[in-house]
């Protein structure tokens, strides 16, 4: 599996069997190629704050890849605005690298902003509502709400209110 983290709130530790080990704190993506088999371990990292995090597993390209570790910090004034591209299957623009015809973009508006995403043929998305609301081509969406996407061309995007945060997959 292909597992990527990303920590809304609080901070995660991680220790794995292939000598990955860390802290996972907001703004953080951090990916895991399970590959051939590894063990690890996931907890908070306080005993006084609570944790609130997305983990998102991804068949992988392939059958047993090398297992693998990666955590990269995009700054919130990077996705400010824009959809940054923080995870991709070539590492693209500094993002962390995925074994998957995958892109994955973060993102925080502004109220009224609009960001959007043209989709190429036979490509499909996801979005998932972190914090706030937004709408997605008509339809409101709020924190904790996913939606699947296919068979559209253009997705439009508009935060209903401020600091709205989402996640959005572009994939095969």
């Amino acid at each position: 599996m292909e597992i990527v983290t990303y920590v809304i709130e609080g901070a995660l530790a991680h220790k794995d069997s292939s000598g990955g080990e860390g802290v996972i704190r907001p703004h953080e993506v951090q990916r895991m190629s399970a590959g051939k088999g590894i063990r690890h371990s996931e907890a908070n990292a306080s005993d006084t704050e609570k944790v609130h995090l997305l983990q998102i597993w991804l068949l992988p390209e392939t059958e047993g890849i090398t297992p693998g570790y990666e955590q990269k910090y995009f700054a919130p004034e990077e996705k400010q605005g824009k959809l940054r591209l923080v995870a991709s299957r070539g590492g693209d623009d500094d993002s962390v690298k995925i074994n998957q015809d995958g892109q994955l973009y973060a993102s925080i508006l502004a109220k009224n902003e609009t960001v959007s995403r043209r989709l190429a043929e036979n490509r499909h998305a996801w979005i998932q509502i972190v914090k706030g609301w937004l709408e997605l081509n008509g339809e409101t969406l709020k924190a904790s709400d996913g939606a699947a996407i296919s068979e559209e061309n253009l997705l439009k995007i508009k935060a209903l209110e401020n600091e709205t945060e989402f996640l959005l997959f572009d994939l095969n």
